[in-house]
């Protein structure tokens, strides 16, 4: 037994804090999933999370203000990886976390690189010039975090197909922040718009705060969230693949965050200025409308 693995009840607890915290569409959606699996998404889950915070210099993905530098905390976000999957203890639960879940569902070392490669471009200033390079990064900090999710519910790595599914749910669920994201992201100093797609609409990038923008901004949004869309019912196909519980859990989630990409489009130039969430009621709507989709999934069998 590694250091990392030495107490599991101990990085789950923290797991599940961090998650508790950070998003309550994933904690809602995590429920449903076996205990099992609940608790090896949650060590996922919190890893990707500091990473995310360490990178952006915020806490549990809330008061972004920057991070003040960029190449040490990145850095800072390699060097304990490594030493958490060379089975060394690194003081951090989030990190130990990664080293007990990858060894328990063979989680390539290679997925876990691609999404580091997302912070890179973070730390870099990259900003993308066209929808693919938009999509690319969402394989980065969002898609391949699907697909390692997958593994995690059990999924194959031979089954690429499914993979491929999970990587779309990824996909959608970073359009959809970024489209609701893009007041806040302004005013961090950052667009995540291509600049194809500004320069078709005549916007600056630098100068996303122009009233004159706003009109053209809330119909790059809803570009988004159409997007967004896209992946979302992709994803959705792939359920079929999965045991009943972890399909339901991933419905659900598709739910909850689609929702976040329609409220979006709904409020329009309001939701440059307000972060857009789901309710609590809306949620819960969505665990029993999710746990009929999940029963008339296509090709379901009554997995358990």
């Amino acid at each position: 037994m590694t250091a990392a693995t030495a107490d599991r009840a101990a990085l789950v607890a923290a797991a599940r804090d961090s998650i508790a915290r950070g998003s309550q569409s994933f904690a809602m959606a995590s429920k449903l999933f076996d205990r099992r699996t609940r608790e090896r998404a949650w060590l996922l889950y919190a890893w990707c999370r500091r990473c995310d915070d360490l990178a952006d210099g915020q806490a549990l993905g809330h008061d972004m203000h920057g991070a003040d530098d960029p190449a040490a905390r990145l850095a800072e976000i390699r060097t304990k990886t490594d030493a958490a999957l060379a089975g060394a203890a690194t003081g951090d639960p989030a990190f130990d976390g990664l080293a007990l879940v990858t060894a328990e569902c063979r989680i390539p070392r290679a997925l876990i690189e691609d999404h580091i490669a997302g912070f890179a471009l973070d730390a870099e200033g990259w900003a993308p010039q066209t929808e693919t390079d938009l999509l690319q990064y969402c394989h980065h900090v969002a898609g391949v975090v699907g697909m390692m999710m997958a593994l995690v519910m059990g999924v194959s790595p031979k089954e690429e197909e499914t993979l491929q599914r999970a990587r779309d749910l990824g996909l959608a669920f970073q359009l959809a922040n970024i489209a609701r994201d893009i007041g806040e992201d302004a005013r961090n100093g950052r667009c995540y718009l291509p600049r194809t797609w500004l320069a078709e609409k005549g916007v600056d990038p630098h100068n996303l705060g122009d009233p004159a923008s706003r009109p053209a901004l809330v119909r790059l949004a809803r570009r988004l969230a159409e997007l967004a869309q896209r992946y979302e019912e992709s994803a959705r196909r792939g359920t079929a693949a999965l045991p009943f519980r972890s399909a339901w859990a991933v419905l659900a989630a598709a739910g909850i965050y689609g929702d976040i990409a329609r409220k979006v489009v709904a409020r329009g130039e309001a939701a440059l200025d307000e972060r857009v969430f789901t309710t609590r009621r809306e949620k819960l709507g969505w665990l029993f409308k999710s746990w009929r989709q999940a029963l008339g999934r296509s090709g379901y069998a009554g997995r358990g």
